[in-house]
């Protein structure tokens, strides 16, 4: 039995750990070095991408039979480096099951290709991180301001934005 919280490093560890999983398998056989990492908590699969890799991870584990994108977020880890986490949620109805990936961006660059070309629903969830967190998303058909207004200053979920705003 696989302990519930498991990081598996070792790419065969991956295979040995969950040789079934059509995710990890379409992954390893698409780009092998794409996968950073992997980790099962409570029988969820979290596969860490590199970060210029997202958008066809998202079409290999698409066409691995993972047909629904749920949504994405952010997380600000100020003052770590890299600073922030994006976390794409993908379901798969035929395999009943929910598959997150991860990509690491650092400060400095702040951007992530788009995965609009691949799901056209991640179009909003995009702009809201692009709007909230200053995360751009290259390649997306309309990256403006969703929730604040156009002239706001800054990005309000950074950590390091003041509690009442800029003055």
């Amino acid at each position: 039995m696989l302990d519930p919280k498991v990081t598996l490093l070792d790419k065969a560890a991956v295979l040995e750990a969950l040789p079934d999983d059509p995710a990890i398998k379409a992954i390893l056989a698409w780009n092998a070095d794409a996968l950073i990492d992997a980790k099962i908590d409570r029988g969820e699969v979290t596969l860490t991408i590199t970060t210029n890799c997202i958008r066809e991870a998202a079409a290999t584990v698409k066409a691995a039979g993972y047909n629904a994108f749920q949504d994405v977020t952010a997380v600000d880890w100020y003052p770590s480096v890299p600073r922030f986490q994006l976390s794409y949620h993908i379901c798969s109805h035929a395999y009943k099951d929910v598959l997150r990936l991860r990509v690491m961006v650092g400060e400095a660059e702040a951007a992530v290709e788009s995965i609009t070309p691949v799901w056209a629903g991640a179009n909003y969830y995009e702009r809201e991180v692009f709007d909230l967190f200053g995360i751009r998303f290259e390649g997306h058909p309309n990256l403006r301001r969703i929730m604040m207004p156009d002239d706001w200053a800054g990005h309000p979920l950074r950590k390091d934005y003041p509690v009442e705003g800029y003055r």
